[in-house]
């Protein structure tokens, strides 16, 4: 598996953390910043990210904001992606199976390490289940 990740500065810290602790889970894991907790615009990141996603060059990605939200708003401006906002492992899990997410956004100020770990971990390792919830995944974007 190949994962993008990347955060602004109030997600810097929990994105370090999750990299380290994604590089004996994962094939390939592409760090896009940032790269210290000096502020920064988190759309620089989320796009990189889900630019990665879109030309597959990543299967995920993982956006970090201080509350998440930003980021994901970013993310999901991308036509190819279904970013989830994740602050509990169950929401990762749903987002996964009914969703389709390609990506996740963690609230980086809102969510410890431990949370943060199962969210990625349930978000790595389900799979969509398409069936009934592929009419309404297809209903998502409309351009």
């Amino acid at each position: 598996m190949k994962i993008s990740i990347g955060a602004d500065h109030g997600g810097y810290k929990l994105k370090e953390e999750l990299r380290n602790y994604l590089m004996s889970k994962v094939e390939v894991i592409t760090d896009h910043g940032c790269y210290s907790d000096e502020s920064v615009d988190y759309p620089e990141f989320a796009h990189k990210v889900c630019d990665d996603v879109e030309n597959e060059q990543s299967d995920l990605g993982i956006l970090i904001c201080g509350s998440g939200n930003g980021i994901n708003m970013a993310a999901n401006s991308h036509l190819g992606v279904r970013s989830a906002l994740c602050w509990k492992p169950e929401i990762a899990t749903l987002a996964r199976q009914h969703n389709n997410a390609n990506v996740m956004a963690l609230p980086g100020r809102f969510i410890d390490m431990e949370m943060a770990k199962q969210c990625v971990d349930n978000f790595i390792s389900e799979v969509y289940q398409g069936g009934r919830h592929q009419k309404r995944v297809g209903k998502i974007k409309v351009s």
